[in-house]
């Protein structure tokens, strides 16, 4: 059996991590069973989340992990998808991930009121006088990631102006469509329901979350996905509309 490591349910969400969130419902597109278990990014081959066991492989990376399970299962999550549409669905997933989710990620940790709501609980069972400089370590540490990634070199105003722009043309490329690809769900639902999941999740507040609130059909978008894929979760999301 597949064994799924994950960070576990947060900020009324099913995962903290997006990408977590992706595998997952890629194992379910899929049809396979598998369980889950709360991990540290550190026990990860490639430190960080998520990552699978199957029977004693060891995948590590979203995408890696999606190539695995449909090489090894003989499933396609892109069924009935054309080489165009194929392409289209991979340059959709990497704007999310690699530019949404960096500009997501600056109002997580760098909104002093929603770190404080979130990513600073993660050291709560660290000794006392440890926190703050755990804390510190790890605004640290992303920031260094955001500014590596070219984010982090824009003001706030900037960054939303760039999150918003990937927002609109995911909003223009949905369309009236049920989900990014057509009237099925694809692969790459998979991250953009993650990301905006977590960018519209009522547990935290910021300009990108009521940006993305003035796209109603993304808010449908995600309030059809997660009453699909994690309906406990549906009125969570509900909220945010």
């Amino acid at each position: 059996m597949i064994t799924l490591y994950a960070a576990g349910p947060a900020y009324g969400l099913p995962e903290g991590s997006p990408y977590v969130t992706k595998t997952e419902i890629h194992l379910k597109m899929a049809g396979l069973w598998y369980r889950k278990e709360p991990a540290r990014p550190d026990t990860s081959p490639k430190g960080q989340l998520p990552w699978i066991d199957d029977d004693g492989v060891r995948v590590a990376d979203s995408t890696f992990i999606r190539a695995y399970i449909e090489r090894s299962y003989g499933v396609d999550l892109d069924a009935g998808l054309s080489k165009a549409e194929r392409a289209q669905a991979w340059a959709i997933e990497r704007m999310v991930e690699n530019h949404l989710g960096w500009a997501s990620c600056h109002f997580r940790f760098f909104e002093a009121e929603n770190f404080e709501k979130g990513p600073a609980h993660w050291f709560d069972g660290a000794p006392e006088e440890m926190r703050e400089g755990l804390k510190a370590g790890l605004l640290d540490a992303v920031g260094a990631n955001l500014k590596a990634v070219g984010i982090a070199r824009h003001s706030p105003e900037e960054i939303l102006e760039l999150g918003s722009w990937s927002l609109s043309a995911l909003s223009e490329m949905l369309g009236r469509k049920s989900f990014m690809m057509g009237h099925r769900p694809t692969s790459v639902d998979a991250i953009v329901f993650a990301m905006l999941a977590q960018i519209l999740t009522p547990f935290f507040d910021s300009p990108l979350r009521r940006r993305a609130e003035s796209f109603p059909n993304l808010v449908a978008y995600a309030e059809r996905m997660m009453a699909g894929y994690y309906p406990e979760f549906a009125p969570q999301v509900c909220e945010a509309a």
